[in-house]
């Protein structure tokens, strides 16, 4: 086949971005079945199967129901329709939910029991002692909070909220069977613990009780003078995206607030209910809900298995934990001087969680009490509920600082966080800008001002995630700590253009979408094509959390089939297809999924050996690269270049925690019997290495290299 005469759009050369995630989804399902893995972590993975797929539901299968209701019947670039996708989705997430139970039930729940927890299924007979200690407690601290809602003529079907846990019942008058059936239900209370423990006398034995199953069986206390029919563990998932008209919007704060509300009353677009439920119950749920048979789930367990994650905190069980792992120091920062200082003396590479976070804190913190710094500008599109870089802006301000910091409001989930936020920055008189009409702002920038002798001087932090203290711990991202003037110029032009709307005619170094972006990233994906033709080395490799946009893709394939090697690190979705003969046989995708989230975007090209390295907050998405404001920076010093090549080639070698795409489109682990290497593992030891070194006098000093740091 000549590659003149390939297509490279053709549909069948692409996967559907909702099935690739669902593909993710049980990639992590996968971390949970794995009995290599300590036993709570593996609870924890299920718990994350579980908020994925409710976020997964209210999000993307919602706007694919808005588009079928809208009849929009454009196919997506794997030639799928909306409709279409839905019927594809629906049956892959059904049986992706009945893997999650069957984990749960058939290999979690006896592993948890031999390692002396035992799970109550609200099926088996309590011991007296735990019967009456569970009656008690219901008296005591749960019926005070319930409010049983029944409907009849006179009270209409009541609000459920979206992803509130809540039990249905069939009720009717005592002692008359002749009487109407009643349907009402009762709202488990969120503000109470999803579990509760119970007194064993087993020996080595703790056994614990989940809270709606406490509810069930006392559920005839809420309904005097009926009896209970039946009575069924229910929840539902509404449709979450905000739909706001910004050009129409004159106060876009007060339209995001305004719009949370409607959350509750959005579409329902998934109903989960216990399985064997009462078909006259489920009946009223349809009717009301306006579900079909299809968004159903039958659950043959715990409805929402989220509680997951609060019982992996349970004290006593550390020893089917993995360790804590503590962020070691950063090595250029351990020592005496200043952080401006220690900036000044060249790049600052930054690896989180790996190394610690606390410098970024601190980076902010001291611009905020300096007498000499005079202007402090940061994007923050995600922070932590009790924020000190928050706090420390706010202080800036108060210190009189100039203080610019834009809030985006759209960041989904997150909107209410940010509303505080962003009235709080206001009081304490910083500048807060919401964002620009119809884009997203997404890029991890700071920019700090300082007098100095020689002038004004500006210093800059560009990073992969968030000013999050709190998800640093649990992220991987990375970052840099710069005060190169080329990128301290186009660090103030972003600023600019999104207070004031100015587009700079030229960047000295930065990426920037959704102007500049792409057009980049084509580029240097092309020119390795070139290369390749020329007989020359190519090489392409790229780590991102999602891949799906089709003209880079169609780019890379075209660079594949000339002969560039392409070498991809995906987390998430992924729309390329690997293996297809003269298209994508030089391609190769893996997925890391670990203790920790992979979240770093680092883009490699060998660029006839001069070898360009770039990391940034984009993904290879539409909405990255034209509709977000969107920054990838360069890596210009060399030792920052090689700590971001090392991250690479590291995952690149990932025999643990890796899997790799096949062409059929399943990916597989690659365990061998070659010396195993985790990524995750090998940073962890090599940041601590690094650090220890470092904190050594130089004359003690023993180096030892990180590629001989290998999981056992």
């Amino acid at each position: 086949m000549k590659e003149e005469k390939i297509e490279y759009g053709r549909p069948e050369y692409f996967y559907n971005r909702e099935l690739s995630w669902i593909k993710f989804d049980k990639r992590i399902l996968d971390e949970a079945k794995d009995d290599t893995i300590p036993l709570f972590e593996r609870l924890k993975f299920l718990s994350i199967t579980s908020s994925n797929l409710d976020e997964f539901y209210m999000v993307r299968v919602a706007s694919l129901k808005d588009m079928v209701h809208t009849g929009y019947e454009k196919p997506d670039i794997a030639g799928l329709t909306p409709k279409m996708q839905l019927a594809k989705i629906s049956a892959a997430n059904h049986t992706l939910v009945a893997d999650q139970y069957q984990t749960y039930n058939e290999k979690l729940l006896p592993a948890l029991e031999e390692a002396g927890l035992k799970l109550l299924d609200g099926k088996e007979p309590l011991s007296a002692a735990q019967a009456a200690y569970v009656d008690e407690y219901f008296e005591a601290n749960i019926y005070p909070v319930l409010t049983p809602m029944a409907t009849d003529s006179s009270r209409p079907f009541p609000l459920i909220r979206n992803k509130s846990l809540n039990i249905g019942a069939l009720i009717r008058k005592q002692g008359d069977k002749g009487a109407k059936v009643l349907f009402a239900t009762v709202q488990v209370p969120s503000v109470l613990p999803r579990y509760i423990e119970l007194p064993d006398d087993t020996e080595n034995m703790r056994t614990v009780i989940l809270l709606d199953e406490i509810i069930e069986r006392n559920i005839s206390k809420l309904f005097l003078g009926y009896d209970v029919i039946c009575a069924h563990p229910y929840r539902i998932m509404r449709n979450a995206e905000l739909g706001i008209d910004e050009d129409e919007a004159a106060d876009l704060l007060q339209e995001i607030r305004k719009s949370l509300k409607k959350r509750q009353w959005g579409e329902v677009i998934r109903l989960e209910i216990e399985e064997g439920v009462e078909p006259q119950l489920l009946a009223v749920l349809k009717d009301e809900f306006g579900v079909r048979e299809e968004d159903i789930f039958y659950i043959p367990g715990p409805v929402d298995l989220t509680f997951l994650m609060k019982l992996y905190g349970l004290p006593g069980f550390d020893r089917y934990k993995e360790p804590s792992y503590k962020p070691a120091p950063i090595p250029e920062l351990q020592n005496e001087d200043d952080i401006f200082t220690n900036i000044r003396k060249g790049d600052i590479f930054l690896h989180h969680p790996y190394m610690s976070f606390q410098p970024v804190v601190d980076f902010i913190r001291q611009a905020a009490k300096d007498p000499d710094v005079l202007a402090i500008k940061q994007t923050l599109y995600r922070v932590s509920g009790n924020s000190p870089i928050v706090a420390a802006l706010a202080q800036a301000a108060e210190n009189g600082k100039q203080v610019t910091a834009l809030v985006e409001l759209k960041a989904r989930f997150d909107e209410e966080n940010n509303i505080v936020w962003a009235q709080k920055l206001e009081k304490a008189g910083c500048h807060v800008i919401y964002g620009l009409v119809g884009l997203k702002t997404h890029s991890k920038i700071t920019l700090i001002v300082r007098r100095e002798e020689d002038g004004i001087r500006r210093y800059v932090h560009l990073g992969t995630g968030n000013y999050n203290d709190s998800t640093a711990k649990l992220y991987t991202d990375c970052g840099i700590l710069t005060c190169d003037e080329r990128i301290g110029e186009d660090a103030t032009a972003v600023f600019n253009m999104i207070s004031g709307y100015s587009e700079p005619d030229r960047w000295n170094s930065l990426l920037v979408a959704p102007i500049w972006m792409r057009d980049r990233f084509l580029h240097m994906i092309r020119m390795e094509e070139k290369h390749a033709r020329e007989g020359q080395k190519a090489h392409i490799a790229a780590k991102m959390n999602s891949l799906c946009d089709k003209e880079i893709i169609k780019a890379l394939y075209k660079a594949s089939a000339a002969g560039v090697k392409i070498d991809l690190i995906v987390r998430g979705i992924c729309c390329l297809k690997t293996g297809i003969p003269g298209v994508s046989e030089n391609i190769t995708v893996r997925s890391i999924v670990g203790n920790f989230l992979e979240h770093a975007r680092i883009f490699y090209f060998y660029s006839g050996g001069a070898e360009e390295v770039f990391m940034g907050s984009a993904d290879w998405m539409p909405r990255n690269l034209d509709k977000r404001i969107e920054i990838v920076f360069p890596l210009e010093d060399e030792k920052c270049k090689r700590e971001a090549i090392r991250i690479l080639d590291i995952q690149l070698k990932d025999n643990t925690k890796a899997s790799v795409l096949t062409a059929d489109g399943s990916y597989k682990k690659n365990r061998n019997e070659e010396e195993r290497i985790s990524a995750q593992q090998y940073f962890c030891s090599y940041c601590t290495e690094q650090a220890a070194v470092k904190a050594e006098p130089e004359d003690k000093r023993i180096f030892i290299p990180a590629e001989k740091i290998v999981e056992e």
